[in-house]
């Protein structure tokens, strides 16, 4: 057990998936709890756990982040307490499928917003005075790898993360002569209760799913480092965001949709079709990536040469990985491939282009 027994951690949404195993290494290594959660019987058992394996104390507020003011409700609480909060995980959030024009109902909607960006913004907003105040803090908000990307038939929820992921890097600038620090986390899609609770549970995108603990271990690691931002997972997950950044905004749409779209009985296709497309973009993202070194290399210092000439050594080998399962894949199904290398030539082609302009 590490030595940060008199530091509280508050875990928002800490009741299941991503809060809970965030939880988890929090009184792994000796903080002390604040859960918030709508379900009382659950926080209390995870409090009595963490107490039984790490010795810590757990404070349960029960409370339905989703009502007006419940933010400043949990603020009032945790002030009666006299407890300090020295790090905020603003975790909760809810999502919802279907089409926004006739499919979803406002009042959910209406929910969602609250949840995912009003009472993240007031918690962040209450709390962080303080840990400026103090010159000392920690925040990790809770956004999305779709928070960079248009997503079709969840477009509200999808809205909801680009706010919290644009509202937390401004942030990072406003903190950066402070020691309080703020990290917006963009997990891919993750083995939770989430798309049940969104009635997405029966999307292709549940097919691929990522874990809770791997995605939780990432998130708590970048957080400890004052990293502006961390997507968990392999170089699979990373290489999306440079796709997003590179590729057509209709044609990311289109991508996203099949992704919401219900499964049909073509599973071992729909299968082949997806690792083709992730290695496409893999490859696409490789090639954009060692261009972008390429510049970085013949505009540097001799210092920085050198460490460029590091990082090309493992782009390489991410290369060579990526060769290596694009071979399996090409034997599993070529015609899916060539869809995928269609995507990798559009983002080879963007890349020059963005090249082009930073050369000019």
């Amino acid at each position: 057990m590490d030595t940060q027994k008199s530091k509280t951690a508050l875990i928002t949404g800490a009741s299941s998936g991503i809060g809970q195993e965030l939880a988890k290494l929090f009184a792994k290594d000796g903080y002390n709890l604040v859960l918030v959660a709508r379900s009382t019987d659950k926080l209390n058992e995870l409090g009595g756990r963490f107490w039984d394996e790490f010795g810590v104390e757990t404070t349960v507020i029960t409370k339905d982040l989703s009502e007006e003011d419940a933010a400043r409700d949990v603020y009032n609480q945790v002030r009666e307490k006299n407890l300090t909060v020295d790090v905020l995980v603003n975790d909760a959030g809810v999502g919802l499928h279907g089409l926004f024009a006739t499919d979803t109902d406002w009042e959910k909607e209406k929910a969602l917003i609250h949840l995912n960006v009003l009472t993240t913004t007031q918690m962040t907003k209450l709390f962080l005075k303080d840990m400026v105040a103090r010159n000392e803090g920690k925040i990790l908000n809770l956004a999305s790898l779709v928070s960079i990307m248009p997503m079709p038939l969840m477009a509200v929820y999808g809205a909801t993360k680009a706010y919290v992921n644009n509202f937390t890097q401004s942030l990072v600038n406003e903190l950066k002569n402070t020691n309080v620090t703020i990290t917006a986390l963009l997990p891919n899609a993750t083995d939770t209760d989430f798309f049940n609770k969104a009635g997405a549970a029966h999307t292709k995108v549940t097919e691929n799913l990522d874990d809770p603990a791997v995605v939780a271990k990432d998130a708590y690691n970048a957080l400890m480092k004052g990293a502006h931002k961390v997507i968990p997972g392999g170089f699979s997950n990373k290489s999306q965001e440079i796709m997003a950044y590179v590729t057509p905004q209709e044609a990311l749409a289109g991508m996203m949709r099949k992704n919401m779209e219900p499964k049909d009985e073509t599973l071992s296709e729909e299968k082949n079709n997806k690792a083709a497309w992730a290695w496409g973009i893999s490859l696409g993202a490789v090639v954009l990536a060692g261009a972008a070194l390429a510049l970085l290399y013949n505009t540097s210092s001799t210092y920085d040469k050198a460490r460029y000439r590091h990082k090309a050594g493992k782009l390489k080998s991410d290369a060579d990985e990526v060769y290596d399962d694009v071979k399996d894949t090409l034997i599993n199904g070529l015609n899916n491939v060539r869809e995928a290398v269609v995507t990798a030539k559009q983002v080879v082609a963007k890349a020059k282009e963005t090249l082009a302009e930073a050369w000019s």
